[in-house]
């Protein structure tokens, strides 16, 4: 994939690394050219000095010709304005904007612009560490699926992955067994001190934990 992103700082050039060294073709713009440091030698995609709402340099990087376009600066307001310009103006097929401000999220995702607020995120996952302890709700940006963990004792010993599932409410997608990692088949048999990884609906979360005694 071609794409773009907007912002160097911790989050943009930690992306730019990965999407690179997956092989993806990236262009990555800061107004700081110092930002650039935090790429390293590994990184092997082209980094541009400038404006992420610049449209002259958009075009001279060619937008055009971009599958994805994610702004991930420090500002709100940059990030906003960039997103627009790459979905109004040059039609960019999926475009992603970091936002802070939760009301800010709520208003310009009902504009059709694609936001991540790593602030709700990060306050989700702090509040799940406090109170839950074995579930995480921040799966999905709209709280309405986690993932909760269960140990496996006698009582689901022997028992089939696909016994413990509960039809749109609860799945079994990860088992983890002597610090191994198993996607397992539905006919997967547990074993003593597995720990099994679901999704669930968060509005099932107490049936589920119910069921499981959590």
């Amino acid at each position: 994939m071609n794409i773009m992103i907007i912002g160097c700082g911790r989050v943009g050039s930690q992306l730019a690394l990965i999407l690179s060294q997956e092989g993806h073709n990236v262009t990555i713009i800061d107004k700081k050219p110092g930002a650039f440091d935090r790429l390293g030698g590994a990184f092997n995609g082209v980094a541009a000095a400038g404006n992420g709402f610049d449209e002259n340099l958009l075009k001279e990087l060619k937008i055009e010709k971009q599958d994805a376009f994610v702004c991930v600066t420090s500002g709100d307001n940059t990030n906003l304005m960039a997103s627009q310009i790459a979905k109004k103006i040059f039609k960019v097929p999926r475009v992603i904007a970091r936002v802070y401000d939760p009301k800010r999220a709520d208003i310009y995702r009902k504009l059709g612009l694609d936001i991540i607020s790593g602030t709700v995120l990060v306050a989700a996952m702090i509040r799940d560490k406090i109170i839950e302890n074995r579930f995480t709700g921040y799966l999905v940006e709209t709280g309405e699926l986690g993932v909760i963990e269960i140990e496996v004792g006698e009582e689901l010993r022997d028992k089939r992955t696909n016994e413990l599932n509960m039809a749109d409410e609860f799945m079994v997608v990860v088992v983890e067994r002597k610090k191994k990692v198993i996607i397992p088949e539905p006919d997967f048999r547990l074993e003593l001190n597995d720990k099994v990884m679901g999704v669930v609906r968060t509005s099932s979360l107490k049936k589920v934990k119910e069921r499981f005694k959590l």
